[in-house]
């Protein structure tokens, strides 16, 4: 075989490119990988910022990362170290705070502190999300069946999807029901009364989307982040030691192990294609590559309507990627510190500092600022997650000094009036001010800061209007309709040209599945 010839081209470094070009490399496959920046990992990147300051760039936490890619990788081996995160402290505006800690017992003990009935709920509502939790795994592992297929393969899936809900039991199937259908407010109303427990709970039904707590499908994403875990511990989340581009570098260099060959800034013009079947790629120095399969790491828009000519697909499916909903609502705001922030409702420094603060004090204050993005402005008093990762791994900043992750929303794509510089600096003041009325000392203790607006995102890591999901978790883009109805097996209708990226099933976060499913299907292909 030629030197420059491969069995199969994945485009994008990203965790779910290099997972199938693990995956493929295993099984003997000779795989390059072509990644357009100088580093791997897409939005799973570390990177130092500021001088001795390393930052998780965009994306900063892990517990979707699927289990069995960790073992079939073994990653640990190849460098992955997850460290957990021990709490998420919401900070309340009359100087209390909700807590909630790596015991459940000390979780129920301060829910009680403002919520007995409360405190009684969260034993069986923690019961029924990991019992739905576990009801969609295995919906995880699976590549989607085409409903509108005669196909025996098809069929197979679709008799085995059928007696997967039927084997839930009707109490469990009418709450699976709720959660594909419901807002995560109005489906936590029928648990909790304390606004704050069910404003943080609720939060988890928005990040990445353009939706609000009330709106309907949101509690599907709710229990979508409901479904990691970490070594086994259901509903944990995780820090990467090294941050979260150590996690793509494990990856990389664990399909390196495997014979892989990556190379970064590579950036791919568009995917050779002949008599309707993919023959290489041509990079945008000009150099062509030829390969028997080419992968789209990118999501659907870059896939479909960047990489080939339309010519080469059908007009439905054009259709449908054109109408693929990406809508980018979050933004990021990393920030290196002389001194941790010291919170007024928990002074000190303390285990606290350890986990998460999210600045979600009640439903109405999310809805707040979703009504600021629905009318095309930022934020003013925007939705927060932050974490702390120099208190967890001090090695991600110098001695005495801290790093500062900051998830937004809402920061909606489509500004009033575009983003300009001035508007993306307004949009960090807006931040600071908030956190500033819980930590009064952090205006003081900045350093540096880093503000990114999905534009920002977009041009820095390729992301479609910069959707850290590839495409939003909404309803009529999820399993067999994600990116599109009859193309959501990984395969596409050029010959040779598959999809790998979180916008197909089963989307977004760390979480590798696509990938993963997508070298399934190429292996079972070839």
């Amino acid at each position: 075989m030629p030197a420059n010839r491969y069995d199969a081209i994945i485009i994008g470094g990203g965790h779910n490119g290099l997972v199938t070009a693990a995956y493929l490399a295993r099984a003997g496959r000779k795989v390059l990988v072509l990644e357009r920046r100088h580093l791997l990992g897409g939005a799973a990147v570390s990177e130092q910022v500021f001088p001795g300051f390393t930052f998780s760039v965009f994306s900063y936490v892990v517990s979707l990362l699927r289990p069995e890619i960790i073992r079939d990788l073994d990653l640990p081996r190849h460098g992955l170290h997850i460290l957990p995160l021990e709490s998420t402290i919401t900070p309340l505006p009359n100087g209390d705070y909700l807590a909630g800690w790596g015991d459940p017992d000390l979780t129920r003990r301060e829910i009680a502190r403002h919520s007995q009935k409360d405190a009684d709920a969260t034993i069986e509502f923690g019961r029924l999300m990991h019992h739905m939790a576990m009801a969609v795994r295995p919906i995880l592992g699976m590549i989607p069946p085409d409903p509108t297929s005669l196909a025996p393969s098809d069929l197979a899936g679709l008799l085995k999807l059928g007696g997967h809900f039927r084997s839930l039991g009707p109490d469990r199937f009418h709450a699976m029901y709720k959660l594909m259908t419901m807002s995560s407010a109005d489906y936590l109303d029928e648990w909790f009364e304390f606004d704050p427990l069910k404003a943080t709970k609720s939060a988890s039904g928005i990040i990445g989307t353009f939706l609000g707590p009330r709106s309907p499908g949101s509690a599907y994403v709710l229990l979508h982040h409901y479904m990691g875990e970490i070594d086994g511990a259901f509903r944990a989340w995780g820090f990467a030691k090294g941050g979260t581009g150590s996690i793509s570098n494990a990856i990389g260099n664990a399909a390196r192990a495997f014979g892989a060959v990556i190379r970064t800034e590579a950036p791919v013009a568009k995917v050779s294609v002949r008599a309707g079947r993919a023959t290489g790629v041509v990079l945008e120095s000009g150099e062509e590559i030829q390969a028997s399969i080419v992968v789209s790491g990118l999501d659907p828009r870059r896939t479909f309507l960047d990489l080939v000519d339309g010519k080469d697909l059908p007009t439905e499916l054009v259709d449908d990627v054109r109408r693929f909903k990406f809508r980018g609502s979050s933004g990021k705001v990393n920030l290196a510190l002389s001194e941790l922030p010291d919170f007024t409702c928990m002074p000190g420094r303390g285990p606290q500092h350890l986990g998460a603060f999210s600045i979600s004090p009640s439903v109405d204050y999310l809805e707040r600022a979703y009504d600021d993005a629905k009318h095309g402005e930022f934020s003013r008093r925007p939705y927060m997650d932050m974490i702390i990762p120099s208190m967890i791994d001090p090695g991600m900043a110098p001695p005495g000094r801290h790093v500062m992750s900051i998830f937004v929303q809402y920061a909606p794509y489509r500004l009033n009036g575009g983003w300009t510089d001035a508007k993306r600096e307004a949009f960090g003041d807006a931040v600071v001010d908030t956190l500033s009325q819980y930590a009064p000392n952090l205006k003081g203790a900045i350093l540096h800061r880093q503000v990114l607006t999905p534009p920002d995102i977009e041009r820095m890591t390729g992301l479609s209007e910069g959707n850290i999901f590839q495409g939003e978790l909404a309803l009529q883009q999820l399993f067999f309709l994600r990116p599109s109805a009859a193309w959501s097996k990984y395969r596409t209708p050029i010959g040779g040209y598959y999809q790998c990226g979180a916008g197909t099933h089963p989307g977004g976060g760390i979480m590798g599945a696509s990938g993963r499913l997508a070298a399934l299907q190429i292996l079972a292909d070839l």
